[in-house]
């Protein structure tokens, strides 16, 4: 017996991201590849999920690390090929320099609070890190050896990545996060779980005050345990935005946890690096580009 014919509806429609083609990958400036908006998911009645891949210039013997970028932009607003305000003039930028050092970056898109709340954009992160499992023979990533980086809130998402990846892809090795989110439910600096229109209650489709078990499933804080990866967490001191004591209080509760977490603060630095000399920043990514490389070294060895 054979199966009903496809319908002229089936033939028509893109090739689902899973058995798409894959595009030819370009040649960036800085030597090495990129393979820009490639579909990673299907989401019903909105646009299709897509990540940038940046690869290193030459392929060793076999697939190499990779770091999964998220964005920040308040859960609002954001692109996923952008590393934030200090990193936008640099020549090559962020990601060329982290592919040149060998390790391949996925930058992924995730459906904003416009679009859909919480936990939609964790759910597409999984959903990228589970596309990047299925393609990597082709992709020539190894997804055992992730490390996620996320900045503002892309580090709050990518703490929660860190610590739940879901069942259908590798634990990550490791996590940077710079200035991120950690705590929705309690009044941090300048925001408030009370009032309904921040961008955290933006996220979570209310006030967090008036959501309490969603606010504390979106806090990575009430999240952490000892099975977590190694965290680097970066914050600057002087942070008008995001308080450090996000970052402090994820430090602490890994800890307690029995998990391992770096805790830096940067001098003088609010939001995004700002105030912050150009010798720091560059440091700052510098330092967190050695720690990502060498988790995922780490989880090679323990391989």
């Amino acid at each position: 017996m054979t199966g009903a014919a496809p319908t002229v509806r089936d033939l028509i429609a893109a090739p689902h991201p899973d058995v798409a083609p894959l595009p030819p990958a370009a040649r960036h400036a800085s030597g090495v590849r990129v393979l820009r908006g490639v579909p990673y998911g299907e989401v019903e009645g909105g646009r299709p999920p897509e990540l940038d891949l940046w690869l290193p210039e030459e392929s060793g013997p076999g697939p190499v690390p990779l770091v999964l970028f998220v964005h920040g932009g308040a859960w609002r607003r954001g692109r996923r090929d952008d590393m934030g305000l200090r990193t936008r003039d640099w020549e090559p930028g962020p990601f060329a320099r982290i592919a040149a050092a060998g390790l391949a970056v996925a930058s992924a898109d995730y459906r904003l609070s416009g679009e859909a709340v919480f936990p939609a954009p964790l759910d597409d992160l999984r959903t990228a890190l589970r596309w990047l499992t299925l393609r990597s023979a082709e992709l020539g990533v190894d997804t055992a050896r992730t490390v996620v980086w996320g900045e503002s809130a892309g580090g709050h998402l990518a703490a929660l990545l860190a610590l739940d990846p879901g069942p259908a892809a590798p634990a990550p090795a490791g996590a940077v996060i710079w200035y991120g989110p950690s705590d929705l439910t309690a009044p941090r600096g300048p925001f408030t779980p009370e009032d309904p229109r921040t961008p955290e209650a933006l996220l979570l489709g209310a006030a967090p005050a008036d959501c309490p078990e969603r606010a504390r499933d979106a806090s990575p804080v009430a999240r952490a345990h000892g099975g977590a990866p190694p965290f680097l967490l970066v914050h600057g001191d002087a942070d008008t935005m995001v308080a450090r004591t996000h970052s402090e209080a994820l430090a602490a509760a890994l800890r307690a946890a029995g998990a391992q977490a770096e805790l830096r603060l940067v001098p003088g630095a609010d939001h995004g690096w700002h105030g912050a000399p150009d010798a720091e920043v560059a440091d700052v990514f510098a330092h967190s580009l050695r720690f990502a490389a060498a988790k995922a070294a780490a989880a090679t060895t323990a391989d």
